[in-house]
């Protein structure tokens, strides 16, 4: 065996091998950069700007639009309702006074309110707590899917309404069901783009801070009794002021007495 032959092979697959891994090595470094330098630019002019944010949902996530119609209470409902006096409106909106009112012992929400809706309301374990109305003395929950809330919607809302000993007495519902998913899945746009879209368009202050993001739905078509909802970011600001953004065509959506599309 040529031992100096069969070194000058292993020091050449060694020296083959060392810049194989050399040239590996620089190539995740530039590809770590390129990300960098694609996402740091707005980051940097959100801290330019003092706007301060919550830690953000990172995975990638992939929605559907969904549908739903209002539903149509029967009298065979407010049979179900125990030691209620119910009305009916137009089928669509339950209203029941309790002949034992609900004291709230803290607060305006608490894990007993929540379990008063489930154990107490039509379909209560579909609705979760939003906010306290202070002008009606009321508080207010909206319906979910999969864990998500529709937000500011009528048709799938729960008022409870309290007296001045802070006791739930009545309640106004509506309720959506005959909830479906259609259309493909598509890629849901990333919070920080929705937080972006916000920014570009003026709604995002200097020194702001961001302090809940979250997905839900928001009423996209609504017909006579049918209704479409599609993926919608909710970006709360400085704890108070709710914005949203819809998480498949970026447009952002604002309430107010007719809910509008900004472009």
């Amino acid at each position: 065996m040529d031992w100096n032959k069969t070194k000058t092979i292993f020091i050449l697959v060694f020296l083959i091998l060392d810049l194989f891994l050399i040239y590996q090595y620089f190539e995740k470094k530039n590809s770590n950069q390129y990300e960098l330098i694609a996402e740091s630019p707005f980051e940097e002019r959100l801290s330019e700007n003092e706007i301060k944010y919550t830690v953000l949902p990172k995975e990638s996530v992939k929605e559907r639009y969904i549908s739903s119609k209002s539903k149509s209470f029967k009298v065979d409902d407010t049979r179900k309702l125990r030691n209620q006096e119910v009305t009916l409106y137009g089928n669509q909106k339950l209203s029941a006074k309790l002949e034992k009112p609900f004291p709230l012992s803290e607060g305006t929400h608490n894990e007993a309110l929540d379990a008063f809706v489930k154990e107490t309301i039509l379909s209560g374990d579909l609705y979760k707590y939003w906010d306290y109305d202070n002008a009606e003395n009321a508080i207010i929950y909206y319906q979910t899917y999969d864990n998500k809330m529709f937000y500011n919607n009528m048709n799938g809302k729960l008022v409870l309404y309290m007296n001045a000993n802070r006791e739930v007495t009545y309640y106004e519902q509506t309720l959506l069901e005959n909830i479906e998913e259609f259309n493909e899945k598509e890629e849901v746009l990333p919070a920080i783009k929705a937080i972006e879209t916000l920014f570009t368009k003026g709604y995002l202050k200097p020194k702001s801070k961001i302090t809940k993001v979250e997905l839900g739905y928001y009423t996209l078509v609504q017909l006579t009794a049918s209704h479409v909802l599609t993926p919608t970011w909710r970006i709360v600001i400085n704890d108070e002021e709710n914005m949203y953004v819809n998480a498949l065509e970026g447009q952002i959506i604002q309430f107010d007495t007719e809910d509008k599309i900004l472009e």
